[in-house]
């Protein structure tokens, strides 16, 4: 259990010790994984930026994720998606949802410069925690495009099923708790409370 997300990021910072110094690129999912990568990247002595990914919510259940969308528009659909209900129109439907808000954010977060390469650089991916992992494969697949040196995912808490998927993706993963069972990542906070775009914006223009 952790106090909040500063908690968790201070706690990651030590696991993260390795990296202080080398100039990683610290790369958040927003929102709840901005506030930690800003910490991140402070103390690490490294660059800071978002990368933007979105759940594809299943049809009666929009906190569970089915598949999840990166910024180029390539998608990760989950086995489990057709048992949801989640067929191709309804996939297909939604993924042009998610990717107007990753368009909208992106012009809220970054709107004067350009997002920052992790081409050649030892890049760090952040969230506050993995539930279904499908927003974070996501994530992973796009900076991977871009050829990184090396590439780490980092979260607090995550569920053993989704570790399993990100360890396919990552040269690195670095957890700190995984409980059994697993009910959500909010769970695994004291408190977990919202991260609004204005908020984000702030930390990426710091």
């Amino acid at each position: 259990m952790f106090r909040d997300r500063e908690e968790a990021a201070q706690r990651l910072c030590q696991r993260l010790s390795a990296f202080q110094g080398r100039n990683p690129l610290v790369l958040a999912i927003p929102r709840g994984g901005v506030p930690m990568g800003k910490l991140l990247a402070d103390q690490l002595g490294g660059e800071f930026d978002v990368v933007l990914a979105r759940k594809l919510r299943a049809p009666l259940q929009p906190e569970l994720a089915v598949g999840a969308v990166d910024e180029s528009g390539w998608t990760y659909i989950d086995p489990s998606a057709a048992s949801q209900g989640a067929d191709a129109d309804y996939l297909a439907a939604e993924t042009r949802t998610q990717m107007r808000t990753i368009h909208t954010r992106r012009s809220q977060y970054t709107r004067l410069r350009a997002p920052i390469s992790p081409a050649g650089r030892t890049t760090i991916v952040v969230d506050d925690g993995l539930a279904t992992g499908a927003t974070m494969v996501a994530a992973l697949h796009a900076v991977r495009s871009h050829r990184p040196l090396w590439l780490v995912c980092a979260v607090p808490v995550a569920a053993h099923a989704a570790l399993r998927k990100v360890q396919l993706l990552a040269d690195e993963v670095v957890c700190l708790e995984t409980p059994e069972p697993f009910r959500s990542v909010g769970q695994c906070y004291s408190y977990f409370g919202p991260v609004d775009d204005d908020e984000v914006a702030a930390l990426l223009g710091t």
